[in-house]
């Protein structure tokens, strides 16, 4: 990958277009993982949403465990994000080019941990599965959070329900628009807009797709390349404060 665009990607200096790019190749790595990850532990691990309504579930039928599951999960998620808002808040106190880069090399190594459990989880299974859930919660959390942060809440790359609101209501915009007549008020309607959130929900599909063909062909080895990925995105910035790149702003 090339370093300027590994820089105009996740670099300290951002952009709309570079905001835009990189969600969406992270939601392509959420949706794999959330996808891959569900095959791995029958759990799905992206978004909150479920795991809270899980735990109401479970509450109403006096079934405790999956409560205390769904909790630690939701808990796991929140320490995530987190991590994520602490390791970019230090960062950007001590003028750091990899500001961002740095929960994304953090993802890649806990990516390639929860890689290196699979071997194990069908052996110790009782232990192991609760652990890569957790693992895979805080993973999303940690990875939902930085994209939250560089692009001032814009986009968010782990869950789409957001994703599909807002381009409903971007259609219905456009919708109107076209029906207007000469002279009657229309609402704005921003093209770039609907492609950016059509262009997240469909990577978030086609990685949830990629990610399950590869776990169902070969298991656990899938995560390589979204680690590989991950951590080449982040080492070009890291590299630049290694060489004490002056950081603007």
């Amino acid at each position: 990958m090339p370093a300027n665009y590994a820089r105009f990607l996740i670099g300290h200096q951002r952009s709309v277009q570079g905001n835009r790019q990189l969600g969406l190749a992270l939601a392509f790595v959420a949706g794999a993982i959330n996808a891959g990850g569900f095959l791995a532990v029958r759990q799905y691990t992206s978004h909150v949403t479920g795991m809270l309504s899980s735990l109401a579930d479970h509450v109403a039928l006096q079934q405790f465990a999956p409560v205390l599951g769904a909790l630690v999960g939701v808990l796991a998620f929140l320490t995530g994000a987190g991590c994520s808002a602490a390791i970019v808040l230090t960062a950007r106190r001590h003028q750091l080019a990899s500001a961002y880069a740095l929960p994304l090399l953090l993802e890649a190594l806990l990516v390639l941990c929860f890689g290196l459990l699979g071997p194990w989880l069908q052996h110790f299974e009782a232990a192991l599965v609760p652990l890569a859930v957790l693992l895979l919660c805080f993973i999303m959390g940690l990875q939902n959070a930085v994209t939250t942060k560089l692009s001032n809440a814009v986009i968010r790359t782990t869950h789409m329900t957001g994703v599909v609101t807002d381009l409903g209501i971007e259609l219905g915009r456009l919708a109107v628009s076209r029906q207007a007549r000469a002279g009657d008020p229309t609402p704005a309607v921003d093209l770039a807009r609907i492609a950016v959130l059509a262009g997240l929900l469909l990577a978030f599909v086609g990685g949830g797709i990629a990610g399950a063909f590869g776990f169902k062909s070969v298991g656990y080895v899938f995560t390589v390349p979204i680690a590989i990925v991950l951590a080449l995105l982040a080492l070009v910035p890291m590299v630049d404060d290694l060489r004490r790149v002056p950081v603007e702003g």
